[in-house]
C-alpha cells in the first residue's frame, strides 16, 4: 500500500501547474506548486494519525507530534499500523530508498484526506516535517481543528554544509538552551551545530583527565562592564561547565535532529582558561595565568601554547575524550588569532624552530597544526580550523573556515581543500542589526539583507574550485550576549536568511519576498514565544 501511494502521489507532483497562492516557506523550498484540487485543505483534529512506514522515522513523527501537542494541544497518535488510519486522516511519512539519490531529498503534498510525505531516507523525512510545521497555521494556539492547504512540494538542499556557530566560553548557556537552540537550528534545515566550547574566558566541558581544566578553567574572577575596552569590571565570579554526561545527552538529543555536533578546541592560542589550569604548558616559566576577564585579542596578554613534546602530549590526552565523546567525523580545532609575539620571545619555541628547521613563527603555527591533525586523523577524524591554519603552509586534510573575508577561502579552495565560508562581514550575528541597536552589541553592523544578499561561492573561483565550497555557516559570539532571550534576539531573523543561503538555489533568492514571507515567520515565532526585534515589524 505504501509503495503504491507513493508512486500516486509522486505522479501527482509532476503533473500539476496551478498557479494560486503559495505558502510563506523558510527556506524557499525547490519546487512548489499549489495541489491538483487547490481548493481542498486537510484538516489536523484530534483523531488526526501520524502513520510511519518504518520505525526509523519514529523520531521525525515524534518531533511533529509534540510540535502540535505543544502549540495547537492537539495530541495526534503514531502508529505503523495500516487499518488504524484507515478511518482518520492521516499523515503519512514514507520511506523509500529508491526514491531519490539525494538523501536530504524529499516531498510533500497535501490532499483533502491525506498530506503524504517521502523521501529516501530518515533525514530527508525530518526536513519534510520542518516545512509540515511552516504549514500549519499561526494564528491561535487551541483550535479544535487545523488546516493545511493542498500543496505540492519537492526540495533538496543547495549545500551540504549548513551550520551555525555558539559561543559559550565567554559567557555559558545551560542544557536546556541549548537544546532549544539545537531545535532552531532544526527548524531552518541546518545540518551542523559549532559547538565553541574553549577559549581564553572559560573552559566548558569536562575532562576528567585533566580535572583544572574546569575546576579552575572554568570560572573567572570578574567581566568586564561596557563595550571593549570597557568601563571597569563587574568583580562577579562567573563560570560554568557541561559534565561529559551532559554532553552524551546534547549528542543524543541533536542527532534525532539529524544535526552533527562539532566541538572546538581552542589551540595554538585563545588558550588562558587552559594555562589558568596547567600553566607549565604556557610560553613563560613560572608565570601565574588568570582566566580572562577581558575580550580581544590577546597581544598584551600571553594566550599561547607552547608546542613541546608535553604540550602535545596534554592536547592529545584532552582531544582523546572529546573524540570518543563526539560521533561527529569533524573537530574543530581553532588556530586563529595566535599573536607570534610570545614564540618569538621564548627560548624553548626558538629552540623547537631550530631543530625543526623552521624558519619563522608561521612555520611554526604550521607545524603545530600539522602534528595536532596527524593525531586527530590516526583516530578517524578530520580537523576543521579558522583560515589562520593557511600560514606557513595548509595541513593535508585540513577543512578552512574562512572568516578573514573570502582570501583564505579562495586559497584553500584553489589547494583543493573543502571550504566552509564564514566572513565576519556577512556573517557574524553578534553584529548590530541596526545602525542603533537596542542593546549593547559588538561595534560593527550587519544588517538583515546584507545577509540575505551573500553570496558563499566567490565569483573567482573556476567550476572546479567551487566544488571546494563546502557550505557556510553563521556565527554567534557572545560577549555582550549574557541571556537566552538576547541569542534570539541576535539569532533572528538573520537565522532565516542563512537558511535560504544554504539551502535555496541561488535563482530563486529574492529579498523582497523573502520580506513578505518573514511576516508570516514572525506570527510563528510569536507562537513559540521567540525573542526577535519588533523593529521588522515596522521597517
Amino acid at each position: 500500500m505504501m509503495k503504491s501511494l507513493l508512486t500516486f502521489v509522486f505522479g501527482l507532483l509532476i503533473i500539476n501547474n496551478t498557479e494560486a497562492q503559495l505558502p510563506a516557506i523558510i527556506p524557499q523550498p525547490v519546487q512548489m506548486r499549489p495541489g491538483l484540487f487547490p481548493q481542498d485543505k486537510f484538516t489536523i483534529d484530534k483523531n488526526t494519525v501520524i502513520l510511519i512506514s518504518e520505525t526509523s522515522l519514529s523520531p521525525s513523527a515524534k518531533f511533529l507530534a509534540d510540535y502540535i501537542f505543544k502549540y495547537y494541544n492537539l495530541k495526534l497518535k503514531i502508529t505503523n499500523d495500516l487499518e488504524a488510519a484507515k478511518n482518520a486522516h492521516s499523515i503519512n511519512l514514507v520511506l523509500n530508498q529508491k526514491l531519490y539519490t539525494d538523501i536530504e531529498k524529499y516531498f510533500v503534498s497535501v490532499l483533502k484526506n491525506q498530506l503524504n510525505a517521502g523521501a529516501s531516507s530518515p533525514q530527508g523525512i525530518f526536513y519534510a516535517v520542518q516545512t509540515i510545521i511552516q504549514l500549519l497555521p499561526v494564528e491561535t494556539t487551541e483550535p479544535a481543528q487545523l488546516y493545511i492547504p493542498s500543496i505540492d512540494i519537492i526540495d533538496y538542499p543547495r549545500f551540504a554544509y549548513r551550520g551555525m556557530h555558539l559561543d559559550v566560553s565567554r559567557h555559558f548557556f545551560d542544557v536546556a538552551f541549548i537544546k532549544k537552540y539545537i531545535d532552531y537550528l532544526a527548524y531552518h534545515k541546518l545540518n551542523n551545530f559549532h559547538w565553541h566550547l574553549t577559549d581564553d574566558h572559560g573552559w566548558r566541558i569536562e575532562i576528567k583527565k585533566h580535572p583544572k581544566l574546569t575546576s579552575i578553567g572554568s570560572w573567572r574572577n570578574g567581566s568586564i562592564i561596557g563595550l571593549y575596552p570597557g568601563t571597569g569590571n563587574d568583580g562577579i565570579r562567573y563560570g560554568g561547565f557541561y559534565t561529559q554526561e551532559e554532553v552524551k545527552e546534547v549528542i543524543k538529543y541533536a542527532a534525532e535532529r539529524y544535526i552533527n555536533i562539532i566541538p572546538e578546541i581552542e589551540m595554538p592560542a585563545h588558550s588562558m582558561a587552559l594555562l589558568a589550569a596547567y600553566p607549565q604548558f604556557g610560553t613563560e616559566p613560572n608565570k601565574k595565568y588568570e582566566v580572562a576577564q577581558t575580550w580581544g585579542i590577546f597581544n598584551k596578554f600571553n594566550n599561547v601554547l607552547q608546542p613541546t613534546d608535553q604540550t602535545f602530549k596534554f592536547l592529545e590526552e584532552v582531544l582523546t575524550e572529546v573524540m570518543n565523546l563526539f560521533p561527529s567525523k569533524y573537530i574543530h580545532i581553532g588556530g586563529d588569532e595566535g599573536s607570534k609575539i610570545w614564540w618569538k620571545q621564548s627560548t624553548v619555541s626558538q629552540q623547537i624552530m631550530k631543530a625543526n628547521g623552521i624558519k619563522d613563527e608561521s612555520g611554526l603555527q604550521s607545524y603545530f597544526i600539522h602534528r595536532i591533525e596527524k593525531f586527530v586523523n590516526s583516530k578517524g577524524k578530520t580537523i576543521i580550523g579558522w583560515d589562520e591554519i593557511l600560514d606557513g603552509g595548509l595541513a593535508p586534510n585540513a577543512i578552512v573556515m574562512s572568516w578573514r573575508g573570502e582570501k583564505g577561502g579562495i586559497a584553500a579552495a584553489k589547494q583543493k581543500h573543502k571550504v566552509i565560508m564564514t566572513p565576519e562581514d556577512m556573517m557574524y550575528f553578534n553584529h548590530s542589526q541596526f545602525v542603533k541597536d537596542d542593546s549593547l552589541t559588538a561595534a560593527k553592523y550587519l544588517p538583515l539583507k546584507t545577509v540575505y544578499d551573500y553570496e558563499p561561492v566567490p565569483a573567482v573561483l573556476n567550476t572546479e574550485e567551487a566544488k571546494y565550497i563546502w557550505g557556510g555557516q553563521g556565527n554567534l559570539w557572545s560577549e555582550y550576549i549574557t541571556n537566552p532571550a538576547k541569542v534570539e534576539y541576535m539569532l533572528f531573523p538573520r537565522l532565516d536568511a542563512l537558511s535560504e543561503i544554504l539551502w535555496s538555489p541561488k535563482e530563486k533568492k529574492n529579498y523582497t519576498d523573502f520580506q513578505k514571507r518573514l511576516k508570516t515567520q514572525f506570527k510563528r515565532y510569536d507562537l513559540m514565544k521567540v525573542n526577535y526585534s519588533k523593529r521588522y515589524l515596522v521597517n
